[in-house]
């Protein structure tokens, strides 16, 4: 494959307004960035693909002011910059929004926006009226007044969008922005990042979905190993050729297998009814049940009951109705009994609610199976035992790490996933609770991942898979169904269903 080079590729059309020259970044026993030569031209949408490790977030990082190179220089609009913080960043008109939303639950939305930023239009009126027309410009839909705790992720995500816009920021920076999104979400988004680019904007775009960096970016640069590779304008290059420069493989896609359904019903929901403090309705009259050896994928607009259900299965919510593993009645037991009965959980929010940042992987490994083998030796951990399961976790799934002594925290996001899916796996529960196990992974790791959960299936685990891919829900599953305001609505064959008739279930157009 031939390609444009950096500098044939930005060597004419608009003015370069971001020059990233020879950047290298070191943290102890890795090397993140090295080398890194980037041109983004204004009013443009630049795209940056690479595996999980690459080096992507710590060079955004770097570009926002977060973390400081150990080496090269950054220029923005012609002027070489020192950005030693965020707030050097936004006042050179930088804004970021990571793939971990940095809002605070407690505060509304108007407070997230205007925090830190009360001098731009104060904290009343001015500043609601302000937001309101950012929101209608760009169609975030975004409502003021809501608490940030209320909010499903893909609205806490278009919360994030509006902060940066609300700092004025001419260079934007999106960091797996569509790993929430349905299809016509991701859709209006593009719409809305097109429209930046009309009025001058550059964005960055850094997504590990081939098809959509090719349908939106302007210009897209590959980076393997902290170094870049290519840039390449995407009307030269198919996805194969992508995936090939980041991981020297054909882009992977899920296929459907002969069943391995049985009989046996190991997971049971029965009329599950949760009600929120205001007395509303999150989930109404849920009932499915699960086999030996099956998928049930479900499928749902972010912020419809689907984290509601999962944390009433794992105990984390007290909800009515019945709920039953393999026959066992789990009305009271707490989430850890629930976990020793044989739930795996992969969580949606990674950070939040599967891992323990500032703690070492190996004792990352321990958490939530604190009280079986390996991780335990009757009443004691057993630190050398679960050191040993970690090495081996990182090597069966590739996590890309010097050891188990590392912080979680130090891991890509990508690879903190694999952490979890391998260590829910480990535990050969009888069900698992998949919920968004490939969100923000790349092309090889969720290859891999997909793997592992049809080698489990075959081997008789049930699986609850809660996915906003529906290439993945639909090549996954044996059965999907659509939750739509708390409620089953709707039941598809993925041997039949494409990926925009599920759209429009989810979103009520074809019930």
């Amino acid at each position: 494959m031939s390609a444009p080079t950096v500098e044939e590729a930005t060597s004419t059309g608009a003015p370069v307004t971001v020059r990233l020259r020879g950047i290298g970044k070191r943290f102890p026993g890795v090397i993140a960035n090295d080398d890194i030569n980037i041109d983004v031209r204004r009013g443009t949408i630049h795209a940056i693909v690479g595996e999980n490790g690459a080096g992507k977030s710590t060079l955004m990082k770097i570009l926002y002011g977060v973390q400081p190179p150990d080496s090269g220089t950054i220029e923005i609009e012609g002027t070489q910059v020192s950005l030693k913080s965020p707030a050097d960043a936004i006042a050179a008109g930088v804004g970021m929004v990571f793939q971990h939303f940095m809002l605070a639950d407690n505060l509304t939305v108007l407070e997230n926006v205007v925090l830190g930023a009360e001098k731009l239009h104060g904290i009343g009126g001015a500043a609601r009226a302000e937001i309101m027309r950012i929101s209608d410009s760009y169609g975030l839909d975004v409502e003021p007044d809501r608490m940030v705790e209320e909010l499903g992720v893909g609205a806490r995500q278009r919360v994030e969008i509006l902060k940066v816009l609300y700092r004025g920021a001419r260079i934007v920076i999106l960091d797996e922005p569509t790993a929430v999104l349905v299809p016509h979400e991701v859709d209006e988004l593009f719409d809305n990042l097109r429209e930046l680019k009309k009025e001058g904007l550059s964005v960055i775009f850094i997504s590990h979905k081939l098809d959509e960096v090719l349908s939106v970016a302007d210009e897209i640069t590959v980076i393997r190993r902290g170094t870049t590779v290519k840039t390449v304008s995407p009307r030269d290059v198919t996805a194969r050729q992508l995936a090939e420069l980041m991981v020297g493989s054909e882009l992977p896609s899920p296929s459907t297998e002969t069943s391995t359904v049985t009989d046996v019903v190991l997971l049971s929901v029965k009329n599950l009814t949760l009600a929120g403090v205001d007395g509303r309705e999150l989930l109404k009259d849920i009932s499915f049940d699960i086999h030996k050896g099956e998928v049930l994928g479900i499928a749902g607009v972010e912020g419809n009951g689907q984290e509601e259900l999962v944390e009433s299965i794992m105990g984390m919510r007290h909800s009515s109705g019945e709920i039953r593993l393999d026959g066992r009645d789990l009305a009271h037991e707490s989430t850890g009994e629930r976990r020793e009965a044989g739930i795996g959980y992969i969580p949606a929010d990674r950070q939040r609610h599967g891992l323990l940042l500032d703690a070492p992987l190996w004792e990352n490994r321990v958490l939530g199976h604190q009280g079986r083998p390996p991780s335990a030796r009757g009443p004691l951990i057993d630190k050398r035992a679960a050191r040993a399961d970690t090495e081996r976790i990182i090597a069966a799934y590739d996590v890309r790490t010097p050891g188990p002594d590392v912080l979680a925290r130090a891991l890509s996001g990508g690879n903190q996933q694999k952490l979890i899916v391998g260590r829910e796996m480990s535990s050969e529960p009888i069900v698992l609770i998949a919920s968004h196990p490939t969100r923000g992974v790349d092309v090889g790791a969720q290859a891999a991942i997909w793997g592992h959960i049809k080698d489990a299936r075959r081997n008789g685990l049930a699986v609850l898979l809660i996915s906003a891919d529906l290439d993945e829900l639909i090549g996954l599953s044996d059965r999907i169904e659509v939750i739509l305001r708390g409620r089953m609505v709707g039941t598809f064959d993925p041997g039949d269903v494409t990926p925009e008739q599920l759209g429009s279930a989810m979103t009520g157009a074809s019930l």
